[in-house]
């Protein structure tokens, strides 16, 4: 199945935490239908906020500009309530408008004391900075961006929010901090969707599969078979940024496989991955 961009021509997004995965997949495909695309994270060229991943938000914004956009980098820490309304006041400055608005800002991963197969110990092993850190710098950058976010929508009376989040509906996904942070986010876009009520502003979370982010190494070959690329979730926002039925879809958790049999895209090589469960 050949896959077709839609346009985005004219559309401004923003993608947060881009510098590497998901974010820096999603940005370059909105980048692709001809959208601008305000690119955030921590890491810039020369002050990765990871060491071993030096990936910066000017090299996504450069790859959304090749791919025919315009990628516009932004160092943003996302825990930084002003650092967020100062973003927001940079886009309502330089474009009067946001279309679309994609929370994927994310911690909780860094090497605290269990680091090693931590998704294997249970909570009461665990170092309580890994709830702070999927809690501050995910969950609650959600609501921030949101919060921040939303007024420019608000003015324009429509817009698209998506939180990216992973979920298996009342499945359990192996890990206490993990599942809560991850199940928060699926009920933050309900609520922030109940809020908005009439107005036609679409607030949806949605799920990928297992994606082969920069961290995910030493997969085996059967492994592998079960991943999708980030490009995948990417086109899954692409598809939903174009739908001028978006609102239908407003309070729901959605996953990219579901998407993808709907709309007709596939990932970069052709198949359309259903959700891969976690495994503990």
């Amino acid at each position: 199945m050949l896959y077709s961009m839609p346009s985005l021509s004219g559309q401004v997004a923003v993608v947060t935490g881009a510098s590497r995965g998901a974010g820096r997949a999603i940005a370059r495909v909105l980048g692709q239908g001809g959208a601008t695309v305000y690119v955030t994270g921590r890491s810039v060229r020369g002050e990765p906020a990871v060491a071993e991943y030096p990936n910066a938000i000017e090299d996504t914004a450069d790859e959304v500009t090749a791919a025919g956009g315009r990628g516009i980098p932004v160092r943003c820490d996302h825990t930084d309530d002003a650092a967020v309304q100062s973003l927001f006041e940079r886009v309502r400055s330089e474009q009067q408008r946001l279309d679309v608005l994609v929370c994927n800002a994310w911690g909780g991963y860094m090497p605290y004391p269990e680091h090693q197969d931590w998704y294997q110990h249970p909570f009461w092993e665990q170092s309580m900075q890994r709830w702070d850190g999927m809690f501050t710098a995910g969950l609650r950058s959600h609501l921030v961006t949101c919060r921040y976010g939303l007024p420019l929508m608000l003015d324009q009376q429509r817009g698209l929010v998506i939180l990216t989040t992973f979920t298996q509906g009342r499945k359990y996904l192996g890990n206490v901090f993990y599942d809560l942070a991850k199940n928060a986010a699926c009920r933050a876009a309900e609520v922030i969707a109940g809020e908005l009520g009439e107005r036609e502003i679409a607030v949806l979370a949605l799920s990928p599969g297992w994606m082969r982010v920069e961290r995910m190494t030493g997969l085996t070959e059967h492994q592998l078979a079960q991943t999708e690329s980030p490009e995948y979730i990417g086109r899954a926002v692409a598809a939903l940024a174009a739908d001028a039925a978006v609102m239908r879809r407003t309070g729901q958790v959605l996953t990219v496989g579901d998407l993808a049999r709907e709309y007709g895209f596939t990932d970069i090589d052709g198949r359309q991955p259903i959700a891969y469960p976690i495994v503990r």
